[in-house]
């Protein structure tokens, strides 16, 4: 078995960390068959250090493995591809159950081995995917080229969220029963995309699947779901969502099996209380913001690491956004969303809602470190954009657009258009989004714009914003990834296969809509080289700043990468990166390599 090694010289630095987080977006390369290398050793973190008494918990507690941060409410359908999944069958969550093609790795960038064993192109418009050996179905049945096909075909029989990927694909055949063909689209033609939609669709058993109409798929709840993943749903209610390993895992022979029995999920009301179940032991990996984790080990002497053992502790590659209704009366106004833009305080929500695990958000959708650098055009955000300036703010409100100031000391356009009563939501619990929502709300009040803050819990704020039901909502279109920051622009200007207000939307919830961007975004995905490529991103990025459909407010992590070395050792951090500090892709490799403390 070809084994991608990954060394400690990767440990060199924190910044060598940042510029490769993501690397290759534009380019995807397949590495070698996954299998982690590593030393058994504890964790180099010194913010997670055990003490030589530690025991670990005895019984069947020890043998679990306890989780947090991704499952904020009950659980209501395991199906993949509903309008929300419950932990672990959504898109982005760690493949215990379902499993993709291949595995996107952030810290180079490249796609692994998952289901499929490799990745080739024997002519431009062909992309082969064998598949591992022995890949089977939690029921016992043989995972095929066929269940591939079938779920790859659903996304051109029915509106789900990769459904997009058939805009650039024409065809997906199997070549023999364990091979995968995928055949291009010369015109648009965008390799990135489809080679990204091999790390996140993931893959059904057509034998069970098969059974219901394609238009009704999204509807299935799928509460006893089989999948091919290392684990099976054990229990899943309102307050826990509890896996069993399933010993005849297919992956047992490339992987090794998962050394713990049992991985439970307990859901919390609130990032506080899962905080401290992290501080206490009670969770031994999370995912989930936490307000100056530093101060768990160096005030309290916990054994809690992350990735970094310094600020700012985490991968960057998220921007958690403003995104406007574009449909509403007032927001419809870019020179009303300019307002905004320079109302809010950039600065203050780096500090204290993301706990200095940001930089001041700049005007663009790049993240200007790491993998997209390149693409980051400093110059044009210094003479086009925006940044924290209230003063500002009111003169773009007073001399530009003539709105006048009421009793109440809201903002009236000249129309009769009341600049409030407007709402920004984000989900309940989501403790740094909803102190961002709160230093934003305080700040437009502040220039005479009336948002007020609304968090409801995760499904029904997600279901809103997909039907277009809302005023503004803070969220985060696609990270740093395979296909970034190419599938971004899409995920915000595209309207191309974007539904009406009233119907469900996987991106571009505002409904934004310029004649000059689907051209540029085949541009890009097209492109030769990376000066091509770079030059269609920075027009784009010129077409954001022009409209300002969203305003990007933090630098988030791609993931929260964070843990308890009570129970379980041998996490990789800097200092020992044998696998990537995701829950997500190849991330799932730490999960077959941790030690259980006294074993």
């Amino acid at each position: 078995m070809n084994v991608e090694r990954w060394t400690n010289s990767w440990a060199t630095n924190r910044r060598r960390f940042l510029a490769l987080a993501g690397a290759g977006a534009t380019g995807v390369i397949l590495g070698s068959t996954v299998t982690a290398c590593g030393s058994a050793a504890g964790n180099k973190n010194p913010g997670a250090k055990t003490s030589g008494a530690a025991k670990g918990r005895a019984g069947d507690a020890g043998e679990t493995l306890f989780v947090a941060g991704f499952q904020w409410g009950p659980p209501t359908s395991f199906n993949p591809y509903s309008a929300t999944p419950a932990w672990p069958t959504g898109g982005g969550q760690s493949q215990l159950i379902y499993e993709t093609l291949l595995r996107w790795n952030i810290l180079d960038g490249k796609l692994y081995a998952g289901l499929g064993k490799s990745m080739s192109m024997p002519d431009k418009y062909t992309i082969e995917v064998p598949l591992q050996e022995g890949t089977k179905w939690a029921d016992g049945q043989d995972l095929t080229a066929d269940d591939v096909v079938y779920t790859f075909e659903l996304g051109k029989q029915a509106a789900l969220n990769f459904s997009n990927v058939w805009t650039y694909l024409d065809k997906v055949e199997a070549k023999d029963p364990r091979t995968v063909a995928f055949t291009l689209k010369k015109n648009p033609y965008n390799p990135p995309t489809v080679k990204g939609a091999l790390n996140s669709v993931l893959i059904l058993p057509k034998h069970i699947w098969s059974k219901t109409s394609p238009d009704k798929i999204i509807t299935v709840t799928n509460m006893e779901p089989v999948g091919s993943g290392p684990f099976k749903i054990g229990k899943a209610d309102q307050t826990q969502v509890h896996l069993l390993r399933d010993d005849n895992y297919w992956g047992n022979t490339a992987y090794g099996k998962p050394p713990m029995k049992i991985v439970h999920h307990q859901i919390y009301k609130s990032n506080s209380d899962g905080d401290l179940a992290l501080e206490s032991g009670q969770v031994d990996a999370s995912q989930q913001f936490t307000s100056q984790i530093w101060t768990m080990w160096e005030d309290k002497g916990k054994p809690v690491g992350t990735w970094l053992k310094e600020k700012p502790y985490y991968i960057p590659g998220n921007l958690p956004s403003v995104i406007f209704n574009l449909s509403k009366k007032g927001l419809d106004n870019v020179k009303v969303r300019k307002a905004f833009a320079y109302a809010i305080n950039y600065g203050d929500i780096a500090k204290t809602a993301m706990s200095s695990y940001s930089d001041d958000a700049q005007a663009s959708m790049i993240v200007p470190k790491g993998s997209e650098e390149k693409y980051f055009d400093a110059s044009a955000v210094q003479a086009n954009g925006w940044e924290y300036n209230p003063d500002k703010a009111e003169q773009i409100l007073t001399d530009e657009l003539k709105a006048k100031k009421g009793s109440d000391g809201i903002y009236s356009l000249p129309d009769g258009t009341k600049l409030g009563g407007w709402t920004i939501s984000c989900p309940t619990g989501w403790s740094d989004w909803n102190t961002s929502c709160e230093i934003i709300s305080k700040n437009l009040k502040a220039v005479g714009i009336d948002v007020k803050t609304n968090f409801p819990q995760a499904p029904t704020w997600t279901t809103a914003m997909q039907n277009g039901n809302f005023d503004l909502v803070h969220n985060t279109y696609t990270g740093v990834g395979p296909n970034s920051p190419w599938a971004r622009y899409r995920d915000m200007l595209d309207n191309r296969g974007v539904p009406k207000i009233g119907k469900q939307a996987f991106y571009n919830y505002g409904r934004f809509s310029d004649s000059r961007v689907p051209a540029l975004l085949d541009k890009a995905a097209a492109a030769a080289n990376d000066q091509e490529s770079i030059a269609a991103i920075r027009e784009l990025d010129n077409i954001f700043r022009e409209t300002i459909p969203v305003i990007p407010v933090m630098y988030r992590p791609l993931e929260f990468y964070e843990y308890n070395e009570s129970n379980w050792t041998n996490f990789p951090d800097e200092k020992n990166p044998y696998a990537p500090p995701m829950w997500q892709g190849a991330g799932i490799q730490w999960l077959f390599k941790l030690k259980r403390v006294g074993s």
